[in-house]
């Protein structure tokens, strides 16, 4: 028997700490692991009578080794964990989360600050609390923080272009300092308790409040003691002290973890500054035969992979190589971070909560899985696919008369809707009122001409994202239409299927087109009938919701967006100085000028902008024999 791949490398392997990718004969990854002696690690894979099945299969498909050589064993769980979730070997347990987390933010580049949700990168001048587990659970906290600092959510250039206060003010949960209803200094003192509060100081801002009430009361300012009881009363609602929000619990995360069925369920509890910022529920994938221990290992090794890890883990279970894990998240965290399983008190309180909910997610997992695997089957044997498919795209538009016009890919599969692989396309083309087909065409093109350029430079050991199944709403056109597309680009592997309502337009009497084949229609009772017509109201329901988020952001914009070097600033000065768009718009030169922060190159591009066909020349020498 000749030498295997694993067997040659040992010839010339490194003793030191590092990572390895097993290779197969494509240049997929298998598996990365991790070694504190990469030579000692490799060795023990030639000789597979003692490893188990899976780990048999995965070195008689190993062709090739790759092997990066670090410092630390530290570092090498750390990069471990990066590659597993850049490359997902097909024999690694996985975690599957691609979605950002929200966090607070309180701006600091604005004279009276705005508190909102952010996601995304960090890059504007502001403080951020966070992450929080859902938007749900940052809105609901920032209503809160509404009642009691009475701090602006508005975005500058709405605040910039208010004339009067809004309804916020009106409900007693914005002091409308776009209107001067506050002076700057007041709202300061406003944003000033807002940020002791966020940062764990609440217990000092309820007494500072409980101090000012009392003052009011014996200075007969009765509405202002009113206010201010108002105030208190919603910082008691928001700091109530339980299992939801312990009191001994500063800055951790609560992991949880629960098996059952070969299957495993991971409950994650964002607590910062003594809050609950909410929990969210994760099912890693390749985890068959997995121990508990090196599930939650492998999760929260790829967990903190793209975040930054509080100082304290609370843990339902021991993980593997636990000590390890503290160095490496202590090393990416840059101070000390401590992993627990608590056995008694609040901390064990809380950690039996989470466990609690990782169960009871599990087995709606579970319960849904077994229902949606089946409905996967049964499309399947409807539309001739060779076995259930794992990806389904299903596409839908939605414009007013060609404008704010939109397309959107909605994507399920076995677990469900995927909403992180949910895409928005705003129709670039100039489009004929009503030319459903137009938009189609663009964005099929778009997807499909971008998924081809992007397999075409992955990397090996990266995975496709090609649908098993396309669902697109409409008839025959859109058939016509969205095949057409497909044959001009090459896509001859993907399954394609028109589903458009009957003549009356009623649900339950839809008609289902293929190439090349008769349209037919479903009994109204069937399961599978059911199953499309979710995934087609999905996706329209999707679609009417971006275009009515772009139609609202029309409406909202200025014109004095449009020109180039006005940023928030300038446009409020403007707004201030003419009090309408309609009168920068009217201004001339000279006027334009004498605006604060409007520089003489600004006020001639300002100028140009509204009066294209009018020589800024002649302007200015109006203005100077005036």
């Amino acid at each position: 028997m000749g030498e295997g791949p694993i067997d040659a490398a040992l010839a010339t392997m490194s003793q030191a700490p590092g990572v390895y990718r097993m290779l197969d004969a494509a240049g997929a990854a298998l598996y990365v692991g991790k070694a504190r002696n990469l030579k000692r690690r490799l060795a023990a894979y030639t000789q597979p009578g003692r490893l188990p099945e899976r780990l048999r299969r995965m070195v008689a498909d190993t062709v090739s080794l790759e092997v990066i050589t670090t410092h630390t064993e530290a570092e090498a769980l750390l990069l471990e964990a990066n590659l597993i979730k850049k490359l997902k070997p097909r024999f690694n347990i996985l975690l599957r989360d691609d979605k950002s987390y929200p966090w607070l933010m309180l701006t600091e580049d604005h004279a009276f600050p705005q508190l909102g949700k952010h996601r995304g990168a960090q890059t504007r001048q502001a403080s951020y609390w966070g992450p929080f587990a859902s938007s749900w659970s940052v809105n609901q906290t920032v209503q809160g923080l509404q009642r009691v600092f009475l701090l602006r959510t508005c975005t500058d250039a709405v605040f910039a272009s208010r004339s009067r206060p809004c309804l916020l003010y009106q409900i007693k949960r914005c002091a409308a300092p776009c209107v001067g209803r506050i002076s700057e200094a007041d709202y300061a003192e406003l944003v000033a308790e807002a940020r002791r509060f966020l940062s764990g100081r609440g217990g000092h801002v309820q007494r500072e409040l409980a101090l000012q009430m009392e003052a009011a009361a014996a200075a007969l300012a009765f509405e202002r003691a009113a206010a201010l009881r108002d105030r208190i009363r919603g910082l008691t609602q928001i700091q109530g002290s339980d299992l939801i929000n312990p009191a001994s619990i500063e800055d951790a995360d609560v992991i949880a973890i629960h098996q059952a069925a070969g299957q495993f369920s991971v409950q994650v509890f964002f607590i910062r500054s003594g809050r609950n910022n909410g929990n969210r529920s994760f099912f890693p994938a390749q985890s068959k035969g997995a121990t508990v221990p090196a599930v939650l290992s492998a999760f929260i090794g790829q967990f903190y992979d793209d975040k930054e890890p509080p100082p304290l883990l609370l843990l339902s279970e021991k993980v593997a190589e636990q000590d390890l894990l503290a160095e490496a998240l202590s090393l990416k965290a840059g101070r000390r971070v401590e992993l627990a399983v608590p056995q008694r008190g609040e901390k064990h309180d809380v950690v039996l909560h989470a466990l609690t909910n990782a169960r009871e997610a599990l087995e709606r997992k579970l319960a849904e899985s077994a229902g949606q695997e089946t409905l996967l089957a049964a499309t399947a044997a409807l539309f001739g696919l060779s076995e259930p498919p794992q990806r389904i795209e299903i596409y839908d538009n939605s414009h007013l008369m060609g404008s704010a016009a939109y397309g959107v890919m909605v994507v399920a599969g076995p677990e469900g809707f995927h909403r992180a692989a949910y895409r928005k396309f705003a129709i670039r083309s100039a489009l004929t009122p009503g030319d459903d087909f137009a938009m189609m065409r663009e964005v099929l093109t778009r997807r499909f001409s971008r998924g081809l350029t992007e397999a075409a430079a992955k990397e090996p050991g990266e995975r496709e994202r090609w649908p098993d199944l396309v669902l697109i709403d409409g008839g025959a056109g859109q058939l016509s239409a969205a095949q057409a597309v497909l044959d001009e680009l090459g896509v001859g592997d993907v399954a394609l299927v028109a589903i458009a309502k009957g003549r009356d337009r009623n649900a339950g009497r839809e008609w289902f087109h293929r190439t090349g084949q008769a349209p037919f229609q479903l009994p109204e009772r069937d399961p599978v009938l059911y199953f499309l017509q979710r995934l087609r109201d999905e996706a329209h329901r999707f679609a009417i919701a971006t275009h009515r988020a772009g139609r609202s952001r029309k409406i909202t914009e200025s014109e004095l967006d449009l020109i180039a070097g006005i940023g928030a600033a300038r446009k409020r000065a403007l707004l201030h100085h003419f009090g309408s768009v309609r009168g920068v718009k009217g201004a001339g030169l000279r006027d334009l000028e004498a605006v604060d922060g409007v520089s003489s190159a600004m006020a001639r591009a300002i100028y140009a902008h509204f009066h294209p066909g009018v020589s800024v020349a002649l302007e200015e020498r109006a203005n100077s024999d005036g």
